[in-house]
């Protein structure tokens, strides 16, 4: 195509309202310049190792599905590049993280402010925290940032031509806010929810999709977010991907490409009601629909930011916090498991005590796509805050990915401290100090404004 022919085609297009074809029938064409690449590698693990996300150590026999690095590579008309990493695992910190990011822009050229690497958050994975009475399982964690560096190369060398094609989903019966007010004033975390009175928080059920699909029309990277707890398994006891993942699985093996879930906005938000398998059809339907409404959209250029901000280690009362813990224990979970229980709570406020007060300092991020805006916290990010990124974004369509870059524990909105409960008790669960929520919205709706400038 020459260039007098290739500016004006681009203004046909534009004057549509579009860049690419549509895919009804016919093969996308991308934009010049604008490509893609997508490659997965796998985690490898073993019936040895003690498994993130429950109350004290537990481990899996066995496995379901693949636990994996997922990494997309994407490049605008203009060259500029971003890499987008999902890791199978509860989350990660910095030391990994940081190290991992550093070596892809070493090894692909793009640049570290580009490059989010988020945790889906599977409970079904070895641990790579320590939390909840049990050490992050070291080699096993190394080996995750590893498999990062090696994803993201493999999906770099990948890049071809490839069309963005976007559409907001939704999917609204897989999860919910789990925040429930009990009958007793307390908030839900585990036994019974007979006496449960309302939901204390709202539940966000945006199902983004984002494809990159090559000229022949088959997707060659396929990315969505939701914002529910990424629990549960289709067979007990086994290491699992849980339902988003299980989910992608599903869909590569249809569609083709490499499918990518990134985790939303959850730490308020569970499945309460339904059993993988069937969360699993949800979502794997609920992606299909968009991945078939979706529409093109032009990609100019990429932007992206990174700030490093402070935050605080809180601050707490031993005495009010063990009572909190030992009063809802007691009443909801049966005995002897409510001991155990409180016991890891009390060792987890041993090691945090010291901390009080200190600074923690972590990552926020914002990457915008065209005019598709991501931005990444390094947190378990109660939905309302989430949703308040989105209304104070200038970008019309902006997605929150949780657990990026890092980890600092849940963060609560300023109220729900009040409420109390789970997430808002003191521990290596929940850290950060009232106030680190509504700051971590600032600062990535800060890196937003100067990115639309």
């Amino acid at each position: 195509m020459t260039r007098r022919r290739r500016r004006t085609w681009r203004a046909a297009m534009a004057a549509a309202g579009l860049l690419f074809l549509e895919m009804t029938g016919v093969a996308a064409m991308a934009a010049d310049g604008v490509g893609a690449g997508a490659a997965a590698r796998a985690l490898e693990a073993t019936d040895d190792l003690v498994i993130g996300g429950g109350i004290g150590p537990g481990k899996a026999v066995g496995q379901e599905g693949e636990l994996r690095a997922s990494a997309i590579v994407v490049r605008a008309e203009d060259g500029t590049k971003a890499c987008l990493v999902a890791c199978d695992v509860l989350m990660l910190e910095r030391d990994i993280l940081d190290a991992a990011a550093k070596e892809v822009q070493a090894k692909t050229g793009i640049p570290f402010d580009h490059i989010l690497i988020n945790c889906t958050h599977t409970h079904h994975a070895p641990s790579t925290v320590t939390v909840h009475g049990y050490r992050r399982e070291e080699a096993f964690s190394r080996q995750v940032g590893e498999k990062v560096v090696a994803a993201a190369v493999a999906a770099n060398e990948r890049l071809a031509p490839a069309s963005l094609m976007f559409r907001r989903g939704e999917e609204s019966s897989v999860g919910k806010n789990s925040r429930l007010l009990l009958a007793d004033g307390t908030i839900f975390w585990v036994g019974s929810m007979a006496d449960a009175v309302r939901p204390t928080g709202p539940f966000d059920p945006d199902l983004p999709v984002l494809a990159f699909v090559r000229p022949d029309g088959k997707p060659e990277a396929v990315l969505f977010n939701h914002s529910t707890h990424t629990i549960g398994t289709a067979k007990p006891g086994v290491r699992s991907p849980s339902f988003y993942g299980l989910a992608a699985q599903e869909l590569e093996k249809e569609r083709g490409g490499t499918f990518a879930f990134f985790e939303g906005a959850s730490g308020s938000t569970h499945n309460l009601d339904l059993k993988a398998p069937e969360a699993a059809f949800r979502i794997k339907a609920a992606v299909a629909d968009a991945l078939d409404r979706a529409r093109p959209r032009p990609l100019p250029t990429i932007r992206a930011k990174r700030a490093e901000v402070t935050l605080k280690y809180r601050t707490f009362d031993e005495a009010a916090e063990d009572a909190a813990v030992v009063a809802y224990c007691t009443k909801r979970q049966p005995a002897p498991y409510h001991e155990g229980t409180i016991a890891v709570f009390r060792e987890s406020r041993k090691v945090l005590a010291p901390k009080q007060g200190r600074d923690r300092k972590t990552w926020v991020q914002a990457i915008v796509l065209g005019d598709l805006a991501i931005v990444g916290v390094p947190a378990e990010f109660f939905t309302t805050l989430g949703q308040e990124i989105k209304r104070r974004s200038p970008y019309r369509d902006t997605f929150v990915f949780e657990l990026a870059n890092d980890y600092v524990g849940y963060t609560p909105d300023a109220p729900a401290y009040d409420k109390g409960g789970y997430q808002t008790w003191a521990g290596l669960h929940s850290f950060v100090a009232r106030g680190s929520g509504e700051a971590l919205v600032d600062a990535a709706v800060g890196l937003l404004d100067e990115l639309h400038k």
